[in-house]
């Protein structure tokens, strides 16, 4: 090939490049999971929060509810989801993600949930194939999806919403704190490799079981007191449907309260 025939391919590669590499873009990362609270089984969408400044549009949001719905392995932007409401559901993902929005993040959430569902039970250990290990397997997913884009993925804190399931009896809520500090720990070490990744945690102290099994509580406020990157979050005083679940305002509240306590979080971990 003559030289000037190679020079104009080597530019067209070289703009080619540039182009993609312009396209490229750094994806802050937030992992949600758990169990009712936190896919909002009290969320009905009639009263999904208002949007008059279209953040919605601006959060990338990739979902799975385990048997009831899903993003269907893409990435979409905040949205209600489908599965128990007959406009959708939503939990406190919506005014956590708009509220990283306002002060100048652009999130991704990835969000796994699913009510009714414990650690002894159903998440189960690392390795055990439970809904844990399905969640990190989706969550690679969802990460490669990005990473194929050129995008540059950081999980920025795992919001872990769940517990009151795991307080049923006082057998199993007994050894709560011990699987939970298993799964945080695989979480940081084996999936994000950042031992400083921001944990929130939070459950429904007011839930018939867990007011039963208070030990559930102190579990994550333990694992909360071990070090500076993890905090609890609490649901006291926040508007309930039912015994069990947050009422549209209060996930709303709630998602509030997680992105309050990320922000103290983030100030020291990252």
């Amino acid at each position: 090939m003559p030289k000037n025939k190679l020079n104009f391919v080597f530019i067209v590669l070289l703009v080619f490049c540039s182009a993609i590499s312009a396209q490229a873009k750094d994806i802050d990362l937030f992992v949600m999971a758990g169990q009712s609270n936190m896919m909002g089984y009290g969320g009905d969408a009639s009263y999904y929060p208002a949007d008059p400044e279209k953040l919605d549009d601006l959060i990338g949001f990739y979902w799975v509810a385990p048997g009831m719905s899903s993003s269907k392995g893409i990435w979409t932007h905040m949205q209600p989801q489908a599965g128990v409401f007959r406009k959708g559901h939503f939990g406190p993902e919506v005014s956590f993600a708009r509220g990283l929005v306002r002060a100048g993040i652009r999130p991704y959430i990835f969000k796994y949930s699913l009510g009714s569902t414990s650690l002894a039970k159903n998440w189960l250990a690392p390795g055990q194939h439970g809904l844990y290990d399905d969640m990190v397997a989706e969550l690679q997913k969802a990460i490669l999806l990005q990473e194929k884009l050129g995008n540059k993925v950081k999980i920025r804190a795992l919001i872990w919403i769940q517990g009151e399931s795991d307080a049923e009896t006082s057998e199993i809520a007994t050894e709560y704190r011990n699987r939970l500090s298993k799964l945080l720990r695989n979480f940081r070490e084996q999936v994000v490799k950042n031992p400083r990744l921001p944990i929130v945690l939070g459950l429904d102290e007011q839930h018939p079981w867990v007011k039963a099994n208070p030990v559930v509580v102190e579990a994550q406020k333990k694992i909360a007191a071990v070090e500076t990157c993890q905090t609890f979050t609490s649901m006291i005083g926040l508007q309930k449907a039912d015994v069990s679940h947050l009422a549209p305002v209060g996930l709303v509240a709630h998602g509030q309260l997680v992105l309050e306590a990320y922000r103290k979080l983030s100030d020291k971990c990252i």
